[in-house]
């Protein structure tokens, strides 16, 4: 089950992970605690979110924490990035408050990455935890429709677009999130899951 209620990632993973696998959210398990994305890591915010879910479940619970680092912000929004304009915040005000903070700054210092981490929590006690990175910069206005957050404003150098501008098979070929997947299947087959 993917310990998250967070629809885009829900139908972002689901396809990743193929029809092999039924996948299952927490909008499927009313009552599931809230968990506090208080760790100072995203390795730690998606443990904590993946233990809890298979805790309540009694699943194998696959949980992502992701965040999007600006060299010019000193790293920021990170961990943040999900409520980088407060709490309650949509993707525009968080867009917003991005290019803001970044106005006057040339293109070459606003290079960042996208960084997941995915862990993978089954019940019994083993944890997998694996990374992907997305590198690239952030545009000065938006373009694409596609994807969600801050899609339309981060320009992945490797396929010389907005990640909003790309399909969805386009996206989950070069993303983030697409490579820490990857990885997991990866590290699955080779430990024999």
């Amino acid at each position: 089950m993917l310990a998250t209620g967070n629809q885009h990632k829900v139908e972002e993973i689901k396809v990743l992970l193929g029809d092999a696998v039924i996948v299952r959210s927490l909008a499927d398990f009313p009552g599931a605690p809230p968990v506090i994305e208080d760790g100072v890591t995203y390795r730690e915010n998606a443990l904590k979110k993946a233990r809890s879910a298979a805790a309540f479940t009694g699943l194998t619970a696959l949980a992502d924490d992701t965040g999007l680092e600006v060299d010019a912000l000193g790293g920021r929004p990170g961990l943040y990035a999900a409520r980088f304009a407060g709490e309650g915040c949509s993707f525009q005000d968080n867009i917003r408050k991005l290019l803001r903070l970044l106005e006057g700054i040339p293109r070459e210092q606003r290079s960042g990455r996208f960084i997941c981490v995915l862990a993978l929590v089954i019940p019994g006690g083993r944890e997998e935890v694996v990374e992907g990175v997305l590198n690239g910069f952030i545009t000065e206005t938006q373009a694409g429709v596609g994807g969600f957050g801050y899609d339309p404003v981060f320009y992945g150098t490797e396929v010389g677009k907005t990640l909003a501008e790309l399909t969805t098979e386009e996206k989950n070929r070069i993303s983030h999130r697409g490579r820490a997947v990857r990885g997991l299947k990866e590290l699955l087959m080779n430990v024999g899951a």
